[in-house]
């Protein structure tokens, strides 16, 4: 018997696939960048200052936070003008907003600073350099993060008492680090950008002296700093075995029971947002203690909780519960975020968000990675020290603070490559000798800007704490 014969489909009826349309190329990409830079002078070195309003838009951050610790932001925000600038996102969100911008969008930490970046460990349980904040990440114009960065590398530089000349070279280093890095990234396949990382290894093994000392220093540090290593320094065993933090007000405090309350009662909902095989690990563990815990500068006054579990035989788990408001870049930026995102905002609040953004933006990103919505705040799960480091460049040498820039800067490409505009990106910077010059304007103009926002927040809170009469 003959085999039987595919029925006769209708004529009328159509596949999907007979309404194909090839995605665009690599050249068609690179060319709306092209057009993009003239349609919006490649220039981009305006900085709008009308209107401005900084002490009141710290201000309204403040009235939602713990109003105990306002103190302590106030104090660490006080302490330079690199630790205002770091606090100090949404000013630039609002100040960016009233900028002429590229209209090239793509996935945005929103606060790409040079203390952003650093060391963390894999899955693999290898030591990575890559973003590392991921609060207000959003979609945005690529060149927000970008002068976000070099006017970090700026006021870095001058905090330092760097020559000028070794602040700029290491300002334009960056953004020519970038142009080369997106480029590059242009030219390679979605798949292989996704698997594209820093290779600590190799990077530091082709660094100059000076740098390679300080990337192994900072590297030996962030090795030292697991999550056993943080048991031990923040915990103690109670008589009946239960592990507690142990308190170190401000920083460190204990929370009330119906905090814990309701912190138990959505550790479900985490473990929901968690990968399945997260899930099942964390079924071996029992919450032992919460505490409330200050993190950051920015970020002081937020409500972020660390939480300890332990298994039967007492050993522990430390992960983070962060809060997660509105990104600076849709709140006070503006900028409307595509669907997808939103959705999951939608579904899973501003904790979600973080986590989205963060598994796209990272190469590699922690697998405990979830959120929760509480009855008050969304948050976002990670774990707590998991050989977590940094750079201070505040301490590095000229040649090694260059360097250092130039590795962010790399990074930063590498995030932002994971967007189908890199080929526009790469096609509006072009070999970024133009672009660099205008960054490098705009960073020393807000540099300027912000010093003068750091002079009247101190003066402000100053006067504020003088005692009467």
């Amino acid at each position: 018997m003959s085999p039987r014969a595919p029925e006769c489909q209708d004529d009328d009826m159509t596949s999907p696939l007979d309404t194909w349309v090839r995605p665009p190329t690599l050249e068609t990409r690179t060319a709306l960048g092209r057009d993009a830079r003239r349609r919006v002078a490649r220039t981009l070195s305006r900085l709008s200052t009308e209107g401005r309003d900084p002490m009141g838009i710290l201000e309204r951050q403040n009235a939602t936070r713990l109003q105990d610790l306002l103190p302590l932001r106030v104090e660490r925000m006080s302490a330079s003008p690199f630790a205002f600038y770091r606090g100090t996102a949404a000013l630039m969100a609002a100040d960016l907003a009233n900028d002429p911008d590229s209209g090239i969008l793509v996935p945005s930490c929103g606060d790409a600073h040079v203390a952003n970046f650093g060391f963390y460990a894999s899955p693999q349980r290898t030591l990575v350099f890559d973003l590392n904040d991921f609060d207000e990440a959003a979609w945005a114009p690529w060149e927000w993060d970008v002068k976000r960065l070099v006017t970090s590398i700026v006021i870095a530089g001058q905090a330092t008492s760097r020559d000028e000349k070794v602040v700029q070279d290491a300002a334009l280093a960056a953004v020519r680090a970038y142009a080369r890095a997106i480029a590059a990234a242009a030219q390679l396949s979605p798949l292989e950008r996704y698997f594209a990382h820093f290779d600590v290894t190799r990077a530091v093994d082709g660094m100059d002296r000076e740098s390679r000392a300080a990337m192994r220093d900072a590297i030996a540090d962030a090795q030292k700093r697991t999550g056993a290593r943080a048991a031990r320094r923040l915990t103690e065993r109670r008589a009946d075995g239960r592990l507690q933090f142990v308190e170190r007000p401000p920083t460190m405090t204990r929370v009330e029971p119906d905090v814990v309350e309701q912190i138990e009662g959505h550790l479900f909902d985490y473990i929901e947002t968690a990968m399945p095989d997260i899930r099942v690990l964390m079924s071996n563990y029992v919450t032992a203690d919460v505490a409330l815990r200050v993190v950051g500068v920015g970020s002081v006054g937020t409500r972020c909780f660390v939480l300890a579990f332990q298994d039967g035989e007492g050993k522990a788990l430390i992960l983070q519960s962060k809060e997660a408001g509105r990104s600076v870049l849709v709140e006070y930026g503006g900028v409307v975020q595509p669907p997808a995102l939103t959705s999951q905002i939608d579904a899973y609040g501003e904790g979600g968000r973080v986590v989205a953004m963060q598994r796209i933006l990272q190469a590699f990103s922690d697998p405990f990675l979830g959120s929760l919505r509480g009855a008050e705040v969304d948050q976002y799960v990670r774990q707590f020290h998991d050989m977590k480091g940094g750079v201070d460049v505040e301490t590095l040498e000229d040649r090694a603070f260059t360097t250092y820039g130039e590795a962010c800067a790399v990074t930063l490409a590498r995030a932002h490559a994971q967007s189908p505009s890199a080929p526009q990106v790469a096609g509006y910077i072009g070999n970024g000798r133009v672009v660099g010059e205008a960054l490098l304007e705009w960073a020393h103009a807000y540099a300027e800007l912000s010093r003068g926002d750091y002079i009247s927040f101190t003066a402000a809170n100053s006067a504020a704490a003088a005692p009467a009469g």
